[in-house]
């Protein structure tokens, strides 16, 4: 692939969109223990319910997020309280509502889509998050824009106006450091509006499965649940009680957050720190360069 031609086609985005969203999510490999998640997830639960949502924003290469995550959906479901999983790993539409609790791995995907090349999305990695919904009972759905849409999405100008300009910009910028610089000029705003819409489509099926005294359990890379950029923006207005559970991963001790919110958070859970990884070096290797 030529990353000088002025056009970056959807199959090419979605190729190498696995790198670019660890980058986008600032992923790593661990160096220390991982945190207890179950204790974790009972902690975070007492401090945030009772909420409509509750939105966790992940890296996607640290499995001590994808075990707290499991917690949480089994922690919720065992109070009756989980309404469902929505996961940005699948597409929108796809959902197991109907399938039994001991569904088998093979039906839950078929029923989610999630094949082998899932836009980079592994399904050992989520397995163990999915399979906790579907054995409490608990609809699993995608939430993520649908591939087929992407094109049109990158063309729709109406999208740019749905974000402040601030977060516009962060948006774009975000996408542009998330290929390492090597993303064509032109290519920014057609790539950002694919976030957007991503962000809108989550943002609807969470919003739709909303139950009263319940929570619907949001998993998404940390950009997408951030109150300023992302699912929250294109929330109803009658969710305003929503939370964001930002999963943070300091590169080092120093640089973890303190315990409590953050701008763009309602809570922070900080996991260990972890080395830096070349993702801009795979990215360059899978385009070529």
């Amino acid at each position: 692939m030529n990353c000088r031609s002025p056009v970056i086609r959807v199959a090419a985005w979605t190729a190498v969109w696995a790198v670019a969203a660890a980058l986008l999510s600032g992923c790593a490999a661990s160096l220390a223990p991982r945190p207890d998640p179950d204790a974790s997830a009972g902690a975070l639960l007492e401090r945030l319910l009772p909420t409509p949502l509750l939105l966790v924003g992940e890296q996607h290469d640290a499995p001590e997020h994808q075990a707290l995550q499991r917690a949480l959906v089994q922690q919720l479901a065992a109070r009756q309280r989980l309404a469902a999983l929505v996961v940005e790993m699948a597409e929108s539409g796809t959902r197991t509502t109907g399938l039994p609790r001991d569904a088998s791995e093979a039906q839950v995907r078929q029923a989610l889509r999630w094949g082998p090349d899932n836009g980079g999305w592994p399904w050992p990695t989520y397995a163990p998050v999915v399979m906790a919904a579907v054995r409490a009972g608990v609809p699993v759905l995608g939430g993520n824009l649908p591939r087929a849409e992407m094109r049109a999405a990158m063309g729709q100008a109406e999208l740019d106006g749905l974000l402040p300009s601030a977060s516009l910009e962060r948006q774009r910028s975000a996408i542009q450091e998330g290929h390492c610089d090597l993303l064509p000029a032109p290519q920014i705003a057609p790539m950002t509006r694919i976030q957007i819409a991503r962000d809108q489509a989550m943002a609807r099926t969470a919003a739709a499965a909303v139950r009263p005294g319940q929570t619907v359990l949001l998993v998404a890379g940390n950009n997408h649940v951030q109150r300023a950029l992302g699912v929250p923006l294109h929330l109803p207005t009658g969710l305003a009680h929503r939370v964001v559970l930002s999963l943070a991963l300091p590169a080092n001790a120093e640089a973890a957050p303190p315990s409590g919110s953050t701008p763009g958070s309602d809570a922070v859970w900080s996991s260990p720190p972890r080395a830096p990884r070349d993702y801009c070096g795979d990215m360059k290797r899978s385009l070529g360069r």
